[in-house]
C-alpha cells in the first residue's frame, strides 16, 4: 500500500516543502553560476526513469556550457567551474531534482536514474526489478558508497531496494543520506 499510493504523496509533500524553504537558497545559486560562467544555471540532460520511460532531469550546472554528458564515474576527468567543484561537494547540484520528485517522474528515494547509455545497469535493473521503480535522489545504493561502485552491486542494491518498499525504509534510507552528506566529500 506505501509503496503505491503514500509514497506519492510523501514525495510530493517532502518535495513541494523542500521547494519552499529553499527557494531563496536556490536563487543565490543559480545567481552565482550565472557570475561565474554567464550562462543558464540549469543543466538538463535524458535520463532513464521508471520502467524504461525517459525524462529530462535538472541539476545545478557544475561544468562549463557543452560540456559532454559522461556518467559520474568518469565524470572527473572534465572540466568543472570553481562554484560547480563546491556544489558537487556537497551535492547541491542535486537539489533541483525535487522539481523532477514534485512532477512524478523521480521519487525521494529509489535507484538513482541511469543515463541512457548505461545499458548493463539498465537491463541489470529490468532483470531485479528495480526499473520497476522511479529513480531516487537517494537511494539504498547511495548511502552504502554508490560513487565507484560496479553497475552489477548497484543494481543489487536497487534490486534489495524495489523488493521491499516500506515507509519506515524510505525514511532510514533519508536519514541515512544526511549521515553520508557528513562524511569527507570525494576530491574532484
Amino acid at each position: 500500500m506505501y509503496g503505491r499510493i503514500f509514497k506519492r504523496v510523501f514525495d510530493i509533500l517532502l518535495s513541494g516543502i523542500a521547494l519552499a524553504l529553499l527557494a531563496p537558497f536556490f536563487l543565490l545559486i543559480v545567481l552565482v553560476i550565472r557570475l561565474e560562467d554567464g550562462s543558464g544555471a540549469l543543466f538538463i540532460h535524458e535520463r532513464v526513469g521508471q520502467n524504461g520511460r525517459r525524462f529530462r532531469l535538472l541539476k545545478f550546472r557544475s561544468m562549463p556550457i557543452n560540456t559532454d554528458n559522461k556518467p559520474s564515474a568518469v565524470a572527473h576527468n572534465l572540466k568543472i567551474t570553481r562554484t560547480g567543484r563546491f556544489i558537487r561537494r556537497t551535492n547541491i547540484d542535486e537539489l533541483p531534482q525535487l522539481i523532477n520528485i514534485l512532477k512524478g517522474d523521480m521519487s525521494v528515494v529509489g535507484p538513482r536514474p541511469a543515463l541512457p547509455v548505461q545499458e548493463r545497469l539498465l537491463a541489470l535493473r529490468v532483470h531485479n526489478g528495480a526499473d520497476n521503480c522511479r529513480p531516487g535522489l537517494t537511494g539504498l545504493a547511495q548511502v552504502h558508497s554508490y560513487n565507484g561502485m560496479p553497475e552489477d552491486e548497484k543494481a543489487e542494491w536497487d534490486g534489495h531496494y524495489a523488493g521491499g518498499i516500506t515507509f519506515f525504509g524510505d525514511v532510514t534510507i533519508i536519514l541515512k543520506t544526511f549521515v553520508y552528506l557528513l562524511k569527507q566529500p570525494p576530491v574532484y
